[in-house]
């Protein structure tokens, strides 16, 4: 509880200082909504459609009143009140798809990206002055990180994500944007995997890493929560198909019978904290992201 604590207390001495919008961090993937008059297509972060995957929000983006935009925003499923990510790999019928916007990229063939955020904001709730349906704006909170954060857990999200208030629009990482989380969690490369035991199917555990600013991938443990037998045999197939001879992590991993495989896969894992060695202290499974591209992946 205590590093936990001292987390906590790290990720909000972040955003003392300046002025600071905070947002409810939502579960989802990353995607921009864009609108050309008829047409509408969905693209992941990493550039992938999305239109094949989600058409049910492709048509609810498509009945908009507005007929030109592009939207930053995040697809996701809920389960309840909550934004659940492994929901979206195989939403189960009657699940909650919603495309939930948090900014605005461009509006009726204006480009708004050099706009303070504070400008895009209100752009943004203008347009979707009465979100409905499968379309909702980013939940947004007021008052002292500390006290938000702490609600924000106790309500069972995620976490928040703290904007300052006159940056302009950046499509990736930027010191403007800081994740406050409830746990610790992020996004990890998988380099290998281990072989089941016992009664297990699929794999035993994943060989998971990040990319340090030199370009090397260090490892960072393995995670062998989180899975059921359905994850486990669909990641399995998936990593039969980019084996590789030799490990791809810089480290010297101490370990037998591991299958090492291309570092192309991105698995999102939660965990209690990092070891003063750099590995992950009890790690869970969340799911893949597909919507991540494994060279971006850094330690948070």
């Amino acid at each position: 509880m205590l590093a936990q604590s001292l987390q906590v207390e790290r990720q909000i001495g972040l955003v003392r200082s300046g002025e600071w919008v905070f947002e409810r961090k939502l579960d989802g993937l990353r995607c921009l909504a864009v609108r050309n008059g008829a047409e509408v297509e969905l693209w992941s972060r990493n550039h992938l459609p999305f239109d094949q995957r989600f058409p049910t929000l492709v048509s609810a983006i498509a009945a908009l009143p507005v007929d030109n935009f592009a939207f930053d925003g995040e697809i996701v499923a809920f389960d309840g009140d909550r934004s659940n990510f492994a929901l979206l790999h195989d939403p189960p019928r009657g699940a909650r798809l919603m495309f939930c916007a948090f900014d605005v990229v461009h509006l009726l063939g204006l480009d708004t990206t050099t706009l303070p955020l504070v400008d895009r904001i209100s752009l943004l709730e203008r347009t979707f002055e009465n979100p409905t349906g499968m379309i909702c704006t980013a939940q947004r909170v007021e008052g002292d990180p500390a006290e938000l954060l702490q609600v924000a857990c106790r309500l069972g999200w995620e976490g928040l994500v703290a904007k300052r208030s006159g940056s302009p629009y950046r499509s990736g990482r930027s010191p403007d944007w800081r994740k406050l989380k409830c746990s610790a969690r992020q996004e990890l490369v998988v380099g290998g995997w281990t072989e089941p035991s016992g009664s297990r199917v699929g794999l035993g555990a994943l060989l998971v890493g990040f990319y340090d600013p030199d370009g090397r991938l260090r490892y960072a443990g393995r995670v062998g929560s989180g899975f059921d037998d359905r994850a486990l045999r669909t990641l399995r197939t998936s990593l039969g198909a980019i084996s590789l001879e030799r490990s791809p992590f810089d480290d010297q991993i101490p370990l037998k019978g591991v299958h090492w495989v291309r570092p192309e896969l991105v698995a999102e894992v939660e965990f209690s904290e990092w070891t003063p060695d750099g590995r992950l202290r009890h790690p869970r499974y969340v799911g893949l992201r597909t919507d991540v591209r494994a060279a971006d992946v850094r330690r948070e």
